[in-house]
């Protein structure tokens, strides 16, 4: 309880600093580090040595005769879309029933037969039971963006960790797009710009904060009743 109102508190002062002005842009910065920041690790392949052959014109590794311009060292900046158009429709239903009957009876118990105690159907139980379920999941989501991205890793075997990030800031609200994977140098395409579908591991975030947003946001002591009561 104390670390949430000390969260509270926190969050609180954040809003009361930013009163009487739009909220404060972060500011340009290497994303390697921030405190969030952690290298990624990816399984790879064992490293052989590049055959070498005297005389060749072709360097062990190379695409292509000429400099290629697209991103390829840590620092080079790369485009990344963002074009995701999902829909998804799933209907579920289910039903079961069951149904059962038990007989006990007592003939005699202690040398006494069952008149003298009691019935020879003593027990007589029987159950029933239904269940019926019927679910539904519709989901539409539309995500178009673009954005710059910065190469911060270079694996071992060649692919690139990029991380791309950007606030725009409109009146009172702030809009931060984030996105975060590893891709590919082959997937990089000649106008330097690659697409979210060949990112592996991807991470996108797109959200921000400001006065719209802040008001379609329950208050935390709503959203801690809403997590704790069990009605």
């Amino acid at each position: 309880m104390v670390g949430l109102l000390g969260l509270a508190s926190c969050t609180g002062l954040a809003d009361l600093s930013e009163l009487g002005h739009p909220p404060r842009m972060t500011r340009t910065s290497d994303p390697t580090q921030t405190p969030d920041y952690r290298p990624v690790t990816m399984p790879m392949p064992p490293l052989q040595a590049p055959p070498t052959e005297v005389g060749s014109l072709w360097r062990p590794g190379s695409r292509a005769f000429f400099k290629d311009q697209r991103a390829s060292q840590v620092g080079d900046l790369l485009t990344i879309k963002v074009e995701i158009a999902d829909n998804a429709n799933v209907v579920d239903d289910t039903s079961a029933s069951s149904s059962g009957s038990e007989d006990f009876g007592i003939p005699s118990l202690f040398g006494l037969k069952a008149g003298a105690l009691t019935k020879a159907d003593a027990l007589n139980t029987s159950s029933a039971s239904a269940n019926a379920g019927t679910g539904t999941i519709r989901r539409t989501e539309a995500v178009t963006l673009t954005l710059a991205g910065t190469i911060t890793q270079v694996l071992p075997n060649g692919n690139f960790v990029v991380v791309a990030r950007q606030e725009v800031r409109v009146n009172g609200e702030l809009r931060q797009l984030m996105v975060s994977g590893v891709v590919r140098p082959q997937d990089i395409l000649e106008d330097n710009t690659v697409t979210h579908d060949r990112i592996a591991e991807a991470r996108i975030s797109y959200g921000g904060r400001g006065q719209l947003t802040k008001q379609q946001t329950p208050r935390y002591g709503q959203q801690i009743m809403d997590s704790v009561l069990p009605f």
